[in-house]
């Protein structure tokens, strides 16, 4: 089992950043391919980014290519979503997931989720 916990969310206005981080208990990213996705209220729940265990590959959706940053800080041991030129239709609930795998492959289907984290952007 692993226990995934965001935090980072807030409040911002648009043109704003904020910088969204993942922590797994008692885990090592080292072994999980790890992805965020987001919801908004009345919306289905969207992937936004991803990143292999090592680092070395990543995904964006195009909605946010080029204003999110997805990494790995091995020192403390969290993903991060570096989110910036924030918009007010990425006003959604983030949550983090996470995937074992085997090689260094990008997720393809998440076993474990975080509760999520609101950020909301205001216009």
């Amino acid at each position: 089992q692993v226990q995934l916990v965001e935090s980072g969310g807030g409040l911002v206005q648009a043109g704003g950043s904020l910088r969204l981080s993942c922590a797994a208990s008692g885990r090592t990213f080292s072994r999980y391919a790890t992805g965020w996705f987001r919801q908004a209220p009345g919306k289905e729940r969207e992937f936004v980014a991803a990143i292999s265990r090592s680092g070395g590959r990543t995904r964006y959706a195009d909605s946010v290519k080029g204003r999110f940053t997805i990494s790995r800080d091995i020192a403390k041991n969290t993903v991060d979503l570096q989110m910036n030129s924030l918009k007010p239709e990425d006003t959604a609930v983030y949550y983090c997931a996470v995937e074992l795998t085997t090689w260094d492959a990008l997720g393809t289907g998440y076993d474990y989720w975080g509760q999520g984290t609101q950020v909301t952007v205001s216009s």
